[in-house]
């Protein structure tokens, strides 16, 4: 499926949205047997756990790839709507648009398609999720979307990939470091994402892909 999106369907013209958590590698992994230069768009929010940036770096370093992009919120976007850097105490949604959504809308300028790493079984609201997806006018492939934990693990173990640190300290989806919780046993992987909140998602792959805030003056 990479194979065919990335040489034949889209040359040049899609990129892999990668977070580096929990279970990037085997996505990572497999694009490595396509193309290790192919474009890897990697949205560092500032709000970021170390242990994230440092597994960024050691599997950038073990799988040869050449074309991650680090993208930064804009300045100007911080300085008119979170100066003190705690919007995220006031307002996730917006926090999650200035810092995540508006930078990767950005960094995919250019590309017809784009290539994530979500699977039905992290959480209620993608369990219908669709291997293609159409969103903002641009193709969304998810080629993990019918992957169980367990191939996951076998892949994993078949490759000899290195797990993401904090997932054996109960982080099993792991996103900002103010916003991220641990999961107890039973609920879903991603339970411990705005713990308390109704928010499930950080707007990049919702329908109106973050604009149902635009109304906050960003």
């Amino acid at each position: 499926m990479l194979d065919i999106a990335l040489n034949r369907l889209y040359p040049g013209k899609i990129a892999l949205v990668s977070s580096f958590g929990a279970e990037s590698s085997v996505l990572l992994h497999l694009l490595t047997q396509v193309d290790r230069g192919a474009p890897v768009l990697f949205v560092d929010t500032q709000k970021l756990f170390g242990e994230t940036l440092r597994y960024r770096e050691a599997l950038i370093g073990r799988f040869g790839l050449t074309g991650v992009r680090t993208i930064l919120p804009y300045a100007d976007d911080l300085a008119t709507a979170d100066p003190q850097g705690s919007l995220w105490l006031r307002d996730t949604d917006a926090c999650c648009h200035i810092r995540k959504v508006l930078p990767l809308e950005r960094a995919l300028e250019g590309f017809d398609a784009w290539i994530t790493g979500r699977k039905r079984f992290q959480s209620s609201g993608r369990a219908d999720l669709d291997v293609f997806e159409v969103a903002e006018g641009r193709i969304k492939l998810n080629p993990l979307a019918n992957w169980s934990v367990a191939q996951l693990k076998e892949y994993a173990e078949q490759h000899d990939l290195p797990p993401h640190p904090m997932v054996a300290q109960g982080y099993p989806s792991i996103g900002c470091m103010p916003c991220t919780d641990k999961v107890a046993p039973g609920e879903d992987p991603r339970a411990g994402r705005w713990r308390g909140a109704e928010k499930i998602e950080c707007g990049i792959h919702l329908p109106t892909h973050g604009r149902e805030i635009d109304g906050s003056g960003i």
